[in-house]
């Protein structure tokens, strides 16, 4: 079997794209390991991480959901030989990492390793995460997996030196990523990179209760680690934010709440009475804070209540101010902060507690905040949480790039929200990411596995009539589609008569510029600017044919600008890219021509 392997291809696919279209354009390697992660995606899928070899290397890969066919019907396993249709090579965290999105197993059958290959080790100057293959795939995210380090023990020796519940000599290291329920008997060592603040409840019947929490880096990981009532007077005063710790079993070892936590590991601990930890003497030896940073843009991309990290310019600093909270009546100091970023696009964000009221950061300096959630009040917002944390002016590469960016050119940028296509300083749409209706189609937008979003400047050429609107539900908050029950409209989701229904737009338009023409799908919001009037008012005239067609062509030949999302869908079995415009807007020919004329000044300047 060794003939067939694409020996060589893995350096070729990382360090060399260009000879890996040329000379391995369909890759054959063989899987060495298979494992399912604990957690299923947004879709309900699971995930697989597998270890593929060229018999000269091996990476780390994590297959698209669409790919798992192999597996459930068990052709993919250890030994057997795939040939990869279709697939991201990407640098992650320091490692080289692959999304196999398309794969064919030629050899399901093979117990034999062929070679001894050996780790793909990283090298400065390397892929650029490209995507390589076939189209038409969906269903799966290609955000960049959790990539999973053999599973190996290190031994270390080290003096006790003020323990908690006893001291220890030479012990068993493990990195985060290796500890589970299963796994009873082991020591960490870790960087605290967050520390909360002790909170306080009241138990029915047995008193106050109080917790606090912590998150704790190694080079494998990040996890989460929680102490109650006794462990609070134990770790608390101890544990401190950027300190390194060995900490030893008994602890609890449970599935995360991912709903309270970005981090990557899929178990958090539970501090008990006799957990020991320790402060470490080499406070070196691990890594600092580690961001997985999503930029302002991507934003409407993150499902609502998600966590993530964001690192951006601090553009408007709020007063601190007080709420308080409905079910506790207790109050809350919060703050509200504007941060911008080189995508164009700027978000609220939310701080609360001792962060809200000692901030004392100065306009224009660089925020970078680790777990934050995401909310859709008003638009893309977000909110620190707790277990969250907040650097100023860190020293990492996304910060001093960002500073280099708005020192530059940023100082004086619009920037746009998520609210539409608003802008914070009065313009409309993002600056810089407009694209030909020519671009859209040759760059494959829409064609990842998650929607692309893009603006475009074009004219509107045609309208289908022939379904433009539906009718909707009343209620607040319901947009359902309602039905005739009677002389009345009933809508399923609320369980509500209606005496009549709203309609509101769901129109579909060509839309044209010099290098060719767009289907955009559009909901009631973005239709109506292209409509000019609501789509009660178009019903009311749907009868007289001549108003009808009057209000339609009247709606064509308006050159506008778009902001549009394309995503990969299923019609019948098919896939097909859906456009869809989020939002509409005039174009601002003052603001194009001002825009145009620093573009030439940039130009003339760079010669």
């Amino acid at each position: 079997m060794a003939h067939q392997i694409s020996r060589g291809a893995l350096e070729a696919i990382f360090f060399d794209p260009e000879r890996a279209t040329r000379q391995f354009p369909v890759p054959v390697l063989q899987c060495l390991h298979i494992k399912v992660l604990g957690t299923k995606d947004s879709l309900g899928g699971e995930r697989y991480r597998v270890v593929l070899s060229d018999s000269q290397n091996f990476v780390q890969c994590m297959l698209a959901t669409q790919a798992n066919q192999a597996v459930h019907d068990g052709l993919l396993k250890y030994g057997s030989i795939v040939r990869l249709r279709s697939y991201q090579a990407q640098h992650h965290n320091g490692k080289n990492v692959m999304i196999i999105l398309d794969l064919e197993v030629i050899v399901p059958d093979n117990p034999d390793k062929i070679g001894e290959p050996k780790t793909l080790e990283p090298r400065d100057g390397g892929v650029q995460n490209t995507t390589i293959g076939g189209a038409g795939f969906y269903g799966a995210k290609t955000e960049p997996a959790q990539e999973s380090k053999p599973q190996v023990k290190k031994q270390v020796s080290r003096p006790p030196s003020g323990s908690i519940g006893g001291g220890h000599g030479a012990s068993t290291i493990y990195p985060i990523e290796a500890l589970s329920p299963w796994v009873h008997k082991w020591t960490i060592k870790v960087r605290v990179t967050s520390k909360s603040d002790i909170k306080t409840w009241h138990k029915n019947a047995t008193g106050e209760g109080r917790l606090f929490s912590v998150n704790l880096l190694d080079e494998s990981s990040e996890i989460r680690a929680t102490g109650f009532n006794d462990a609070v007077d134990q770790f608390y005063d101890l544990l401190q934010e950027g300190q390194v710790y060995y900490i030893s079993s008994p602890c609890k070892v449970q599935l995360a709440k991912k709903q309270f936590s970005n981090l990557p590991c899929d178990y958090e601990i539970m501090f008990e009475r006799d957990t020991v930890i320790e402060k470490a003497e080499d406070q070196s030896s691990v890594p600092q804070v580690r961001f997985n940073f999503v930029n302002i843009e991507q934003l409407q991309q993150v499902e609502k209540d998600a966590t993530v990290d964001i690192v951006g310019v601090l553009k408007e600093v709020g007063d601190a101010d007080q709420i308080i909270s409905k079910s506790t009546q207790k109050p809350y100091d919060k703050r509200e902060l504007t941060l911008v970023d080189d995508t164009g696009y700027s978000v609220r964000v939310t701080v609360w507690g001792k962060t809200a009221t000692e901030f004392d950061a100065s306009p224009e300096s660089i925020i970078a905040l680790k777990g934050t959630r995401v909310g859709d009040f008003g638009g893309r917002s977000l909110s620190l949480l707790s277990s969250g944390s907040m650097a100023i002016d860190p020293d990492i590469p996304e910060a001093h790039k960002l500073k280099g960016w708005y020192d530059a050119s940023g100082r004086n940028a619009s920037f746009a929200t998520h609210n539409n296509l608003r802008s914070v300083n009065g313009a409309s749409g993002r600056k810089n990411d407009f694209k030909t209706i020519g671009q859209v189609k040759e760059e494959n937008l829409g064609m990842n596995e998650e929607p692309d979003y893009f603006s475009i400047k074009g004219t509107v050429v045609s309208i289908k009539q022939e379904t433009f609107c539906y009718p909707a539900c009343l209620g607040d908050n319901c947009n359902k589609k309602v039905t005739p029950s009677g002389d009345m409209w009933r809508c399923e989701k609320c369980n509500i008569l209606h005496e009549r229904p709203q309609y509101r737009y769901i129109l579909n338009i060509n839309v044209s510029d010099h290098t060719g023409h767009l289907w955009v799908s559009l909901f009631d919001d973005a239709a109506r600017i292209i409509m000019g009037k609501s789509a009660d008012e178009l019903m009311e005239i749907r009868e007289d044919q001549g108003q009808i067609t009057a209000a339609f062509e009247a709606a064509n030949c308006q050159k506008l600008a778009f902001r549009c999302r394309a995503k990969m869908e299923i019609y019948n079995d098919t896939p097909r890219i859906r456009y869809q415009a989020l939002g509409v807007a005039p174009l601002d020919y003052k603001s194009e021509a001002h825009q145009l004329a620093d573009l030439i000044k940039q130009m003339q300047m760079s010669v």
